[in-house]
């Protein structure tokens, strides 16, 4: 993995101000709290010494960045994450980045009830270099039974890269969804998300307090009683897409956790009826992510195909294959939004 300089010298004009601001101005790829961690995990001396965050610098000093991992802490007390071989389907990898597009039924970072098999996991038997970095590489994440693309940073510096990119908005993030129920246009959903008062698993829109969430839909195909959604971030809250269609009384058929009980149309066919019934997850997948490459500046523009158990649903409800070939080759609607 890239690692910064070895060792630095202070420059003039410098003296008095905090180490951790000083490292900033001149690692200018690394984050703050990644430098800051380096400090506090004993990596960084000045002049030989282990400082603090807040050491004020003088002119002139050096500062020895040491070898070490970089990996962050496993959440929740659990063992660091072991390598376990598994089949990956990579949509695109160059040195400093991975995309992967993750089935549904598979989990992305091991956690209670999920110790191991989650594609962390799997990450670190493909790249083992992956380890020196936080949740080695994974810059986002999907809920276990919504399948498509995840970016995994394979650099230090990429990672920096792409996690302000996240944070500033300026990775696109495109799914495609089915939800219950006829909707006439597309719209936007801006309501803010937090853990559920009561069940703790889920979250819940709040009148009060929560983190902003805003969520864009556009209408791709109308069948009676469900609509096929193109659906975009413009946020990353847990559940956000789930939560936000199922509060405008459009949930995601199959999702367990928002979607309540499972109801067939009236005047179904037995196909339709038996799709239905056999859909055990939310249908929802990441189908596209645009973004800029974090060190060639190159525009990337990626994909992934529904998965064949999503497909197999909309046909039923399209009643022939090309039907939803048609309607996965549609692009994002620009109508106004409603």
């Amino acid at each position: 993995m890239e690692s910064p300089q070895q060792q630095l010298i202070v420059p003039p004009g410098q003296s008095g101000r905090r180490l951790d601001q000083v490292l900033a101005e001149l690692l200018p790829d690394y984050s703050r709290s990644r430098l800051k961690q380096w400090i506090l995990e004993g990596q960084v001396r000045l002049d030989g010494a282990s400082p603090e965050p807040r050491t004020r610098v003088l002119e002139g000093q050096v500062i020895d960045l040491l070898p070490g991992s970089l990996a962050s802490t496993p959440a929740d007390g659990c063992a660091a994450p072991s390598p376990e071989t598994m089949p990956l389907l990579i949509v695109f990898e160059d040195a400093d980045v991975l995309v992967i597009n993750k089935p549904a039924g598979l989990v992305v970072h091991p956690g209670a009830g999920n110790p191991t098999g989650t594609l962390q996991n799997g990450l670190l038997a493909y790249a083992p270099e992956l380890a020196e970095l936080p949740r080695s590489g994974i810059l986002h994440r999907l809920d276990k039974d919504t399948s498509g693309l995840l970016i995994v940073a394979k650099t230090l510096i990429a990672h920096t890269h792409l996690v302000r990119d996240l944070e500033s908005r300026a990775i696109t993030r495109e799914y495609r969804a089915l939800c219950v129920g006829p909707m006439t246009a597309g719209g936007s959903v801006d309501a803010a998300i937090a853990r559920h008062r009561t069940q703790r698993t889920k979250m819940a829109v709040m009148d009060f307090g929560g983190r902003p969430a805003v969520t864009h839909y556009r209408v791709l195909g109308r069948f009676p009683h469900h609509t096929f959604l193109a659906v975009r971030l413009e946020t990353g809250r847990t559940h956000q897409i789930r939560v936000h269609l199922a509060h405008v009384r459009h949930p995601i058929v199959g999702d367990p956790a928002y979607g309540g009980r499972l109801i067939v149309p009236a005047g179904a066919s037995a196909e339709l009826a038996l799709a239905l019934r056999g859909f055990r997850r939310q249908a929802l997948h990441a189908f596209r992510i645009q973004f800029t490459h974090p060190v060639t500046g190159a525009p990337l523009d990626l994909s992934a195909p529904l998965p064949e158990d999503f497909r197999g649903l909309l046909a039923a409800l399209a009643g022939d294959v090309a039907a939803v070939a048609r309607l996965e080759a549609l692009p994002w609607p620009e109508q106004t939004l409603s």
